[in-house]
């Protein structure tokens, strides 16, 4: 069975940003019977925790840790969507495994599109101060149950790539437990189930799954989970080429956590497999969103020059989605880095208010004739 073939985004959440109230309200009126309230923010949001399956096998998975990452929001809400039309394939698995899915652990910086809480705090950095109450409600839920897995799930930005070439439109992790990064068996427990992923999607979307970095990382949350005894697996959803709203990265995303569900379920604790999660290539850093090659400065010397430009993701008072921001990364000989687009800007020259760019300020200026 192929997943794609019966994914169906959740109509009700179209943009990329989505509204704390307006996620509450909606689980409040569908999904009442399978949520609670594990605690309130910083700011006094409700954090909730959504309960399906009958199974035996315990898996906890939360989204948007850090605020301005809502691909595993938007991916869990179409799973539940899509399975809801697909009752043999729902039953199939909810029979199998219980999920707990915290949704919004961060509801103060979703708000806000940061990726720090209210109180400036970076959750995923944050096991052992436990500053931020919400850690604490994500740790208290792992001490209270014993968990068969965990899914750690974020975005990550658009500078990575598999190859170079190709975005890498979702990375995996199984954390290191150490800093020598030993493959523990919980680490091979969480490989074989990416390794399953990966077979399943790589015709999907070839050469656009990548392997995040495995440095160890002592105060982050995946790395502590796995620490204490737990396998957790790291999603990261990233850059889709011509998709800066990331409807193409949601969906791949879903299909993802369904094929890592089905896995968990399938495997059990086993290991099977779990040698071809070295073959998926590590990411690399080599993109910026755009470069301007060979522009010609409004200067008194002749000074021809790369510009390289990334957007910044900005929530902007009254709008009901982001707005992409251009800023200026890099000026000189950008060679080791190309861009999602590029752009020859050779015979044509540089106008704006000063005579060159300015290094991490908002893009204000044209190449012209």
């Amino acid at each position: 069975m192929n997943f794609e073939h019966i994914y169906h985004q959740n109509p009700n959440f179209p943009n990329r940003y989505i509204s704390p109230e307006k996620l509450f309200s909606y689980l409040q009126a569908n999904l009442s019977d399978y949520i609670q309230e594990i605690g309130k923010s910083y700011l006094d949001k409700p954090i909730y925790k959504l309960s399906v399956g009958t199974g035996d096998i315990k898996i906890l998975a939360w989204s948007q840790m850090h605020g301005n990452e809502s691909n595993a929001t938007h991916a869990m809400l179409d799973l539940l969507i899509s399975l809801d039309k697909a009752p043999e394939i729902k039953e199939n698995l909810l029979s199998r495994i219980k999920l707990d899915f915290i949704f919004m652990l961060n509801p103060d910086g979703s708000e806000r599109w940061t990726r720090l809480n209210a109180a400036d705090i970076d959750l995923n950095r944050d096991f052992h101060n436990e500053a931020s109450k919400e850690i604490k409600f994500l740790k208290d839920i792992v001490s209270e149950n014993k968990y068969d897995y965990a899914l750690n799930l974020h975005e990550q930005r658009t500078i990575f790539t598999t190859d170079g070439i190709h975005p890498a439109t979702l990375s995996f992790l199984a954390p290191s437990e150490n800093e020598e990064r030993t493959v523990t068996y919980n680490r091979k427990k969480c490989m074989a189930v990416i390794a399953s992923i990966y077979n399943h999607l790589k015709e999907l979307i070839p050469n656009q799954i990548g392997r995040y970095s495995d440095e160890f990382y002592p105060t982050s949350t995946g790395d502590n989970f796995i620490k204490g005894g737990m396998p957790t697996i790291l999603f990261e959803g990233g850059h889709f080429i011509d998709d800066y709203t990331r409807k193409g990265t949601r969906k791949y995303y879903t299909i993802a956590l369904y094929y890592a569900l089905e896995a968990i379920s399938e495997l059990n604790s086993d290991i099977a497999g779990w040698e071809t999660y070295l073959d998926i290539p590590e990411n690399k850093e080599t993109h910026y969103d755009i470069v301007y090659r060979n522009v010609k400065l409004n200067t008194d010397h002749l000074c021809i020059l790369d510009i390289a430009v990334q957007y910044r993701e900005i929530k902007e008072e009254g709008k009901d989605d982001l707005s992409f921001i251009p800023f200026v990364m890099e000026v000189g000989d950008v060679k080791k880095r190309k861009g999602w687009l590029e752009i020859d800007c050779t015979g044509k020259k540089f106008v704006g208010p000063t005579k060159y760019p300015k290094l991490d300020e908002k893009v204000n200026f044209s190449i012209e004739d």
